[in-house]
């Protein structure tokens, strides 16, 4: 009964051009599950300050950067993230903050945003595709800022939810190094009709590079979809950590994007720019995430 309740969920999240009407089982109070924000660690930001602009000539997307881009490629790398909006939502400027702390630490981060105008649409793979077809013109670009000043042999693909699917879509990607997949995993149960939009354990074997697995413990509907989807994975390296109450929601829209946002910046300095003291949050029987009470975590060949 679990499963199909979870699919179902799944499928109302997710389906492109299906009314977004609550499943059975399912509540709109679950989905928007967070930790509360009292006493919750806070975001902790890099040293470069942010802006965010439309990207140069893709009207759907838009482009978090550091607003100096002076230490590119010189004394810093810039990374791509793409990311993948919970309810695979075309508006990423709900997750600035979040997005933002991630930009403080040297990292171009690529979202999409409605078109004026445009039909109502959900985003799909083929806009995060879009997105890093964009880095790799942008850094080659006459007249671009960020000329030459993108690494676009380190990009990464991360979502929440229905975004966490399109990561898992992304993941075989040969362009993707690593992905994050938050608040999410892949799906065993059919959706009505039989035919499911989600991604199923068909998608794993294509991954190719390590793999970050959040959730928000047990109030987060999706987290034993996070836990087997970990469990599956046996040939690319992979953290799992599940944020004791939590929920669905987790810490996006804490000030800053919050813990959820502290995780993930530390995964892209550790995968991307070798910083030994994010690697630590990772890395050794007593990773920092390891060692806090408020985490459960489990990890397959990190080093």
């Amino acid at each position: 009964m679990q499963k199909t309740i979870v699919a179902a969920a799944v499928l109302a999240l997710t389906g492109a051009g299906v009314c977004l009407a609550q499943p059975p089982g399912i509540t709109r109070e679950m989905i928007e599950r967070a930790l509360p924000l009292e006493g919750a660690p806070k975001a902790e930001p890099g040293p470069y300050q942010v802006t965010s602009e439309p990207a140069f000539g893709s009207p759907g997307l838009e482009v978090y950067r550091p607003a100096m881009l002076d230490a590119f490629p010189k004394k810093d790398t810039l990374p791509v993230m793409v990311w993948g909006n919970g309810g695979c939502n075309i508006d990423s400027t709900r997750f600035s903050g979040f997005l933002g702390t991630i930009v403080s630490h040297g990292v171009l981060v690529i979202g999409t945003v409605p078109q004026e105008g445009a039909a109502r649409r959900q985003e799909t793979a083929d806009d995060m595709r879009a997105a890093i077809d964009w880095a790799e013109k942008e850094n080659a670009r006459d007249g671009s800022p960020l000329k030459g000043k993108i690494a676009v042999d380190k990009v990464a693909v991360m979502g929440t939810s229905c975004g966490g699917f399109l990561s898992l879509a992304m993941g075989a990607d040969p362009r993707v190094k690593t992905i994050g997949v938050f608040n999410s995993g892949v799906q065993n149960a059919a959706a009505p009709g039989g035919r499911s939009p989600q991604p199923g354990p068909d998608v794993l074997p294509k991954l190719h590079g390590p793999v970050l697995l959040l959730n928000g413990s047990d109030p987060d509907f999706l987290m034993p979809a996070s836990l087997a989807t970990f469990e599956a994975i046996n040939h690319v390296p992979a953290f799992y950590a599940a944020r004791h109450n939590a929920g669905h929601s987790a810490t996006y829209f804490h000030p800053g994007g919050g813990e959820f946002a502290n995780v993930a910046s530390a995964w892209l300095l550790y995968q991307f720019k070798g910083d030994k003291k994010a690697a630590k949050m990772f890395a050794g029987k007593d990773c920092t995430l390891c060692a806090n009470s408020n985490w459960d975590v489990k990890s397959k060949g990190i080093k």
